[in-house]
């Protein structure tokens, strides 16, 4: 290097000095509030403690950084690199919902110009890799974190002496969307946002549902629904397999119709603005000729239309088949009798020649994702040996745990899983669909739980299997999500309560409404007689509560066992008109309506036998109320679900076993 060159000014890039110029133009800000630890909802203990916002899924660690901020109603948003239009939009929103009535947007370029007005709120918005949105969030009280963990972020806001300030900062794209969805839970009430510092990354890469139910599939506004509520609840995986998709199965060769493939071009589209991938899962086992390079043609060329249509994340679904009969001669010719290892063997020759001769080929194809034959245990065979040797380590392996609906999975699980597999597992939970024979009459809507807190070092992720019923399914989604961004930190009660207020829109009634609900449909079968959750436990609890006071009790005793319980029987009866009243989710009502139906029914039905125990302390017989009782009871159990959208057909099930057994004894008491 010359003499002349050495003596020149060093280079300052462009967003370093925009970095700078949006500093000064921040003004002046106060001493770092004080940062307290603290699990979820709370602060941390001392005198400056606060109460924080319930945010779901839970940060990894989210702190209290003061008093609430004030929201104006004009607000300065300032976009730094790597903001999209959705981002942007769920931001945009959160404000609103906040109490802003206008919302500037400015570039970081642009916003250093101009300092804030005293009293305005700035937000800025971008990458954490943008000088100016790292160093704002500095100002902000915030830190950037050592390692960049993909679909992180960082966001902090707190109090200035001139004005506030709330930074969200993404590791990625995907994690500037992301502080927005939680920017979103942080709005305390009307024009209040919650002062936090929060670093944030999911333990798990894979997130969501995967649709692979018997039965009806969902409708194309299903999908387009669940996609967004994904984005919500920061879920990045949809697979698309319904098992009654005949392209996917049956005539897995023959192309999309014009109308289908415009379709799923649509569904692509609606995933990306909502930062989730479409997976596109296809199905071949029932008639591929593993040893046909024309059927390996057949199989590339249908993933490459989905391909050309925006997707880049594929499937290849082998479960539910036989490996005792090949589908071809040539089959036999090349690998000789049926059986676990010739079918593992042809397995891998397939799945290889997708990922190295398609996956690898395509510009931003993902991984390929597998759900092989024996997908239900961790059991080693000849079939697992096989591919645990010979599959490209690449491809991404599912596994539904110790059995097809599992009672619960351990770190111990997926660990033997991982090692029987050769890698990391992808979870396929089945929960909460209910296509199976104990689930007859079932909607299934207990929290997402009995999941070991740790699976993320053993699991690649985690999609559940939904219900027929694609809206009332978000109960356990939002759940799954939950678990699988943070499941160190997972409470499975408050989760459930959260969806409950997610569902509700934030209205409390309602919310306490579909809780109750809820609980009436919250027994979750195996296939075996096991249950793995009760039936009705909170109903269950209040019942046993109120015959342990009643048995032996005085009548004052019973009169105020009475009152207690018919408070609750009041909230029962009462939540379906509420849940009709306060929904706006016209899916949820609709596919739900046979059991809020038989609900009311059932609500009725208890009222009356409480006011036939009543009538009988005052003497009476009480023989009519409890009359009226049975009467609605048997109208409730002869209401069935609703045909051609539920697998198996069945009469509705509401909290049996509990609120049927108590109303047919309560005669008795």
């Amino acid at each position: 290097m010359s003499e002349r060159h050495s003596s020149c000014r060093p280079h300052v890039s462009r967003s370093a000095l925009a970095g700078a110029a949006l500093l000064l133009t921040l003004g002046a800000v106060a001493a770092p509030a004080q940062a307290f630890d603290g699990a979820q909802g709370a602060a941390g203990a001392g005198s400056a403690a606060k109460k924080l916002p319930v945010v779901t899924p839970t940060p990894q660690d989210m702190r209290s950084a003061g008093a609430d901020l004030r929201v104006p109603s004009r607000v300065r948003l300032v976009l730094g690199d790597g903001v999209d239009a959705s981002s942007v939009d769920v931001i945009k929103r959160a404000l609103t919902a906040a109490g802003a009535r206008s919302v500037d947007t400015v570039k970081a370029a642009d916003a250093a110009k101009k300092a804030p007005a005293r009293g305005e709120l700035t937000v800025v918005a971008g990458s954490i890799k943008d000088t100016a949105v790292a160093s704002a969030l500095k100002t902000a009280g915030g830190t950037v974190p050592d390692t960049l963990n993909p679909e992180g972020y960082s966001l902090a806001s707190r109090g200035a002496a001139e004005s506030d300030i709330v930074v969200l900062a993404g590791n990625d794209g995907d994690g500037v969307y992301y502080a927005a969805q939680t920017l979103r839970q942080l709005v305390t009430g009307a024009h209040t946002i919650a002062s936090v510092s929060i670093t944030d990354y999911p333990s798990m890469p894979l997130r969501g549902s995967i649709e692979g139910f018997y039965g009806a599939p969902w409708s194309h506004s299903d999908r387009v629904d669940q996609l967004a509520f994904y984005g919500d609840v920061k879920a990045n995986t949809y697979i698309y397999t319904p098992k009654d998709d005949t392209y996917l199965r049956e005539k897995w060769r023959t192309p999309y119709p014009a109308d289908k493939l415009a379709d799923l071009r649509e569904l692509i589209e609606q995933a990306a603005v909502h930062h989730v991938d479409f997976t596109y899962a296809l199905s071949p086992g029932l008639s591929v000729c593993y040893s046909d390079p024309d059927d390996v043609k057949a199989l590339k060329e249908k993933l490459g239309s989905l391909y050309d249509q925006g997707a880049r994340s594929f499937y290849v679904a082998l479960d539910d088949i036989s490996y005792t009969k090949w589908n071809c001669d040539a089959d036999q010719a090349k690998y000789g009798a049926p059986g676990r290892a010739a079918a593992g063997q042809a397995q891998a020759d397939l799945l290889n020649a997708v990922q190295q001769d398609f996956i690898d080929t395509h510009e931003g194809a993902k991984p390929l994702q597998f759900v092989p034959t024996e997908y239900s245990d961790t059991a080693d065979s000849a079939y697992k040996s096989v591919l645990r040797e010979k599959l490209d380590p690449k491809v991404v392996v599912q596994w539904t745990g110790t059995d097809v609906v599992p009672p619960s999975i351990s770190l111990a699980d997926a660990k033997a899983a991982s090692t029987v597999w050769g890698r990391k597992v992808f979870l396929w939970d089945n929960y909460p669909v209910n296509d199976y024979g104990q689930t007859t009459g079932r909607l299934l809507m207990a929290p997402y739980d009995k999941r070991e807190a740790g699976l993320h070092k053993e699991l690649s992720g985690i999609v559940l299997n939904p219900m027929n019923q694609a809206a009332p399914s978000k109960v356990a989604l939002f759940g799954g999500a939950s678990f699988a961004w943070n499941d160190e930190n997972y409470d499975a009660d408050r989760t459930w309560r959260a969806s409950a207020d997610y569902l509700a829109g934030g209205d409390q009634g309602t919310a306490k409404a579909l809780l109750a609900f809820f609980d009436t449909q919250h027994l979750a079968p195996t296939f075996g007689d096991t249950n793995w959750q009760p039936q009705a436990p909170e109903l269950a609890s209040r019942l046993a509560e109120f015959r342990k006071e009643w048995d032996g009790g005085s009548r004052a005793d019973r009169q105020a066992a009475l009152r207690k319980i018919s408070a609750y029987a009041d909230v029962l009866s009462g939540a379906p008109e509420r849940i009709r009243a306060g929904m706006r989710d016209e899916a949820f009502l609709a596919q739900t309506k046979p059991w809020l139906d038989a609900l009311d029914l059932w609500g009725g039905a208890l009222n009356a036998t409480l006011d036939g125990l009543r009538a009988q302390l005052n003497s009476g017989s009480g023989e009519a109320d409890f009359a009226k009782a049975a009467d609605l009871a048997k109208q409730a159990s002869a209401i069935t679900t609703i045909p051609d959208t539920t697998r198996p057909q069945g009469p509705i099930k509401v909290a049996d076993g509990v609120l049927d057994t108590f109303i047919e004894q309560a005669p008795q008491m």
